[in-house]
């Protein structure tokens, strides 16, 4: 069902859609449907599953109902069609590719490329996935995400089967996920957890003057208490593998939980932000740790956020392992050559235990 509805439906998921979160299922079914439009009816009540009231991340299962209220949408706030595949896409996803069988393909992200559409990306990763559909029309589907401006293992299914099976492994926390990044200082002690409570929106504007209110301060993450609305749980694992002491050091990290950057703000929260992120690492000019020559970040790095989905490790819904490492992208491997970081040095945090 494509046309907008005049009068209240009620829709089955289907096999192929368990899984999906509800945001995904209406951009399926109704691809001319805003996302504006969206967030208001579903916060004012309107859709609901199975009887119930629902989220835009609420995940659907086969054989739910979801009602969908009148859309109504004219043609003039609708959005235009999506445009046909450009071939160069699928020539761009399979430079990409660091595995793949019948199954799964494993891709080495970009830094710089967003994984889905937002206000303003023209081109993502899940836009030019539809340049690999089949001949029925299906098309490979984004287990989890990645930040656009984080590299790394990004995980693909070839259908909707698999990824819900793939998803549903995330959810249970059966995959692990190692991350490196090079951060600001030498964290203390050299192995431990952080684990916070994190919210949507700066709650510090009001002590930064102009950026109350700011866009980027309400996409940010926020260190919460226990109890207080949305404040989800979040747990780090970390390592330092290398220092340049006290200036920065090479951090491996295993996120346990999979919170909104969760792994950026926890390097903020903890005094050691990552460095080139301009959303988590906000320190004044007169900080003393950018004050003080011989504590600041060496010059010469480039500018961007220095953070790696170095490898993923989980269980095949078929069998087996994937287990897939992606190198370092281009300018961590710069800065790491300027300290002499050796990417074959053993990495602690694979000793690390799950909790």
């Amino acid at each position: 069902m494509s046309a907008s509805p005049d009068k209240v439906a009620l829709l089955d998921v289907s096999e192929d859609e368990a899984g999906m979160r509800l945001d995904r299922w209406f951009h399926r079914r109704f691809p001319k449907l805003p996302q504006s439009h969206l967030n208001k009816i579903v916060r004012k009540g309107e859709v609901r599953i199975s009887g119930k009231r629902a989220e835009i991340s609420t995940r659907l299962e086969a054989g739910q109902s979801v009602r969908v209220p009148p859309l109504n949408l004219s043609p003039e706030a609708a959005p235009n069609a999506p445009a046909p595949p450009d071939p160069r896409d699928a020539a761009d996803i399979r430079a990409m590719i660091l595995f793949e069988d019948r199954d799964v393909i494993v891709l080495n992200k970009p830094y710089g490329l967003a994984v889905q559409g937002g206000s303003g990306t023209k081109r993502h990763i899940d836009g030019m996935l539809a340049s690999l559909a089949n001949k029925n029309g299906e098309r490979p589907v984004l287990v989890h995400r990645l930040d656009r401006d984080t590299s790394g293992v990004l995980l693909i299914a070839k259908s909707r089967k698999m990824a819900a099976d793939l998803g549903a492994t995330f959810r249970s926390r059966g995959a692990k996920k190692i991350y490196w990044a090079m951060v600001e200082g030498v964290p203390k002690p050299a192995q431990g957890r952080i684990s916070l409570f994190l919210a949507k929106g700066e709650a510090m504007g009001a002590e930064r003057g102009p950026r109350k209110g700011d866009r980027a301060d309400i996409e940010r993450m926020r260190v919460a208490k226990h109890g207080e609305v949305d404040a989800q749980h979040s747990l780090t694992l970390y390592a330092v593998v290398e220092k340049v002491s006290p200036r920065l050091a090479w951090l491996s990290m295993r996120p346990i939980t999979g919170r909104t950057h969760q792994l950026r703000a926890h390097c903020e929260a903890i005094g050691h932000p990552i460095i080139g992120d301009p959303k988590y690492n906000r320190r004044e000019a007169n900080d003393p740790a950018r004050a003080d020559p011989l504590r600041a970040v060496p010059s010469g790095l480039e500018p961007k956020l220095h953070l790696l989905a170095r490898r993923l490790i989980l269980p095949h819904p078929r069998g087996g392992i994937i287990d897939v490492t992606a190198p370092l992208p281009e300018h961590m491997k710069k800065s790491f050559d300027m300290f002499g970081f050796d990417v074959k040095t053993r990495d602690p945090i694979e000793d690390a235990p799950d909790e």
